[in-house]
């Protein structure tokens, strides 16, 4: 990994990074259910929302804490997703009974307030559409001394119904860290407590928090979010055993996150940037790549980087209309799966201008149909790299440029590589960077089942009438970046 390392090098100065034992300490899950279920002394959960009706999670979690007295847990989710319903049952709702049942000082409850939609804005965005100005879009799910990341929310279908991804990680430094991003987010939030109004909580702005309200001030609730946050995203946060010198069987965990709404800049961006431009030179060209979005609207940078790599082959996933979250929903955010078809066709044909089209492809990823018995939704995000044989120094000689094979690089968390993703949200992700043969055959497993029931579009499919796009969609999304958000 000699030649690997190269790339790995400028992210060694910018971001932490995590470089023990960790080839036999990732692996792949399809739920967190059973993890929490073990729970001793911690359980922290970041997510967008916890589903209104997901009993089975909440039930899991109580049972973990009548069986362990010295057990705590914390939730940190979005207070415009988490709220949306009330006073009909909602996340709040669903979540402030366990304060009621264990006290406040074993179960918290936390809901983050995007400081971009206040004023008369909040009063004229419809709820249904209020999250593209900007979200608490992180899943990080702590238990003890293992982080489970993920792109998924604690929602039934996500257990049930909708592919995505969940890496766990056994670390405790590495848990540790996401911790304090979790709790340093949490005092930036509103707090949930459980109330006898018919809404069943109340959400209040404790004064022990480290800024003023979003809503009571967003400009001094961004300065003193920065002042709060910006430490967390420096090198000093790396263990004092991690070694930027790689031996040949190393895994380097690098956490990135996108916290741009608080933090003027943020480690993300940078490092899939850095990441991308290595690519598109030796030794790393002629490399690799899978890329996949549930919700695919790549920023036009990330688009031009992607493409610039020139790669042997890329190959991008994205979910079909049937496979899309939004299809058959009611109002505004029904027409979401028809603006993501116009996002895949103008890649195409930005595909087809930057002469790729032999080498990259856009493959559909459909089983059933949403809303019909059996029919499945896909949220899977992520990015998958695999070098030529000769920038392996346990592979191959310098000459052979054939492809590895599978993956020595991917990124996994809660972005989809949007503008949302990269001025609106908070996201969290890492990215992996091994040479260990026993985790990149369980990276490369993980793009073959995610390809399973994909299938190559090409430019002549959004030619279809069943795949054109109105008028009225393509309005709609220009509306929404005038007003200031994002899909």
């Amino acid at each position: 990994m000699r030649s690997v390392a190269k790339y790995q090098k400028p992210l060694h100065t910018v971001q932490p990074c995590y470089s023990t034992d960790f080839n036999s300490r990732i692996r792949v899950l399809c739920s967190p259910l059973s993890k929490i279920s073990k729970a001793q002394h911690r359980i922290y959960l970041s997510t967008l929302y916890i589903g209104k009706t997901e009993h089975e999670l909440i039930s899991t979690i109580r049972t973990a804490l009548q069986h362990n007295p010295s057990l705590k847990v914390s939730f940190l989710t979005d207070a415009l997703r988490g709220t949306r319903e009330t006073p009909s049952a909602s996340c709040a709702s669903l979540l402030a009974p366990l304060i009621s049942e264990f006290g406040p000082s074993r179960v918290e409850v936390r809901m983050f307030h995007t400081p971009n939609l206040t004023g008369l804005r909040k009063k004229l965005i419809p709820k249904r559409i209020n999250e593209g100005w900007g979200l608490q879009h992180m899943k990080l799910y702590g238990v003890d001394d293992e982080i489970i990341l993920s792109g998924a929310n604690l929602s039934e279908d996500y257990f049930t119904n909708r592919q995505d991804r969940y890496h766990v990680f056994s670390s405790r430094d590495l848990t540790d860290y996401f911790f304090k991003i979790h709790s340093r987010v949490c005092d930036l939030s509103y707090d949930v407590q459980p109330s006898d109004e018919p809404a069943g909580y109340t959400m209040t702005w404790p004064s022990t928090n480290a800024s003023p309200s979003p809503l009571a001030s967003a400009s001094g609730f961004k300065a003193a979010a920065a002042t709060h946050l910006s430490s967390l995203l420096t090198p000093s946060n790396s263990p004092p055993t991690t070694s930027p010198s790689l031996s040949p069987s190393t895994t380097t965990i690098y956490p990135i996150l996108s916290l741009v709404p608080l933090l003027p800049t943020s480690t993300e961006l940078p490092a899939l940037t850095t990441l991308l431009t290595h690519l598109s030179t030796s030794p790393f060209s002629s490399c690799t790549w899978t890329f996949t979005a549930g919700y695919f609207n790549m920023t036009s940078s990330f688009r031009r980087l992607l493409l610039a790599t020139h790669p042997l082959h890329g190959t991008v996933l994205t979910a079909h209309p049937f496979a899309n979250g939004f299809y058959g929903s009611k109002g505004i955010s029904g027409m979401l799966p028809d603006a993501y078809t116009h996002l895949s066709h103008q890649f195409l044909r930005r595909v087809r201008y930057e002469g790729l089209e032999s080498s990259v492809e856009l493959r559909e990823w459909r089983n059933g149909k949403v809303g019909e018995k059996g029919g499945w939704t896909y949220h899977a995000k992520g990015v998958w790299v695999t070098f030529p044989r000769g920038t392996d120094s346990q592979r191959g000689g310098e000459g052979d440029i054939s492809p590895s094979p599978n993956p020595s690089v991917t990124v996994i968390g809660s972005s989809n590589y949007t503008k949302r993703s990269y001025s609106l949200d908070l996201e969290a992700n890492v990215l992996i960077a091994t040479s260990d043969p026993g985790l990149q055959k369980r990276l490369g497993e993980e793009v073959a089942w995610l390809s399973a029931h994909t299938t190559k579009v090409d430019e002549a499919e959004f030619e279809k009438p069943e795949r054109k796009v109105s008028i009225g969609v393509r309005l709609s999304m220009w509306l929404v970046r005038v007003l200031g958000g994002a899909l």
